[in-house]
């Protein structure tokens, strides 16, 4: 089942198409051997208070989420090889195409929806 996640505090839709991965195995895989994310597409990591590029062809922005969807984090234009800071607060990570983060000016914590 696909999600859809907005920004209520900026009024912005960050994803329409956000795939879950809330098993050991999906989140290992994560976004590893898969094509680059395009406008729109996602994918939500639970749990997940961190998150590593290592294997990535492409740079991701990740927002971390606390479990009432506040944002408490988050790592912008991430490239392959990079490593995000430990979000002890997250309990999910949300995956997005470099430049989300920027282009719908969310900031640490404004309040997500997901629908």
């Amino acid at each position: 089942m696909q999600l859809c996640i907005t920004n209520e505090t900026r009024n912005q839709v960050l994803a329409r198409q956000i795939q879950r991965a809330d098993n050991m195995f999906a989140r290992m895989r994560g976004l590893l051997f898969r094509p680059p994310l395009q406008a729109d597409q996602g994918m939500l990591i639970t749990p997940c208070t961190a998150v590593h590029c290592i294997g990535m062809t492409y740079p991701i922005d990740v927002v971390f989420i606390d479990k009432n969807l506040v944002v408490v984090g988050l790592a912008g234009n991430l490239k392959p090889g990079q490593f995000s800071r430990l979000y002890p607060k997250a309990h999910n990570c949300l995956e997005l195409p470099a430049g989300v983060i920027g282009n719908s000016n969310t900031q640490v914590g404004d309040q997500l929806s997901q629908k």
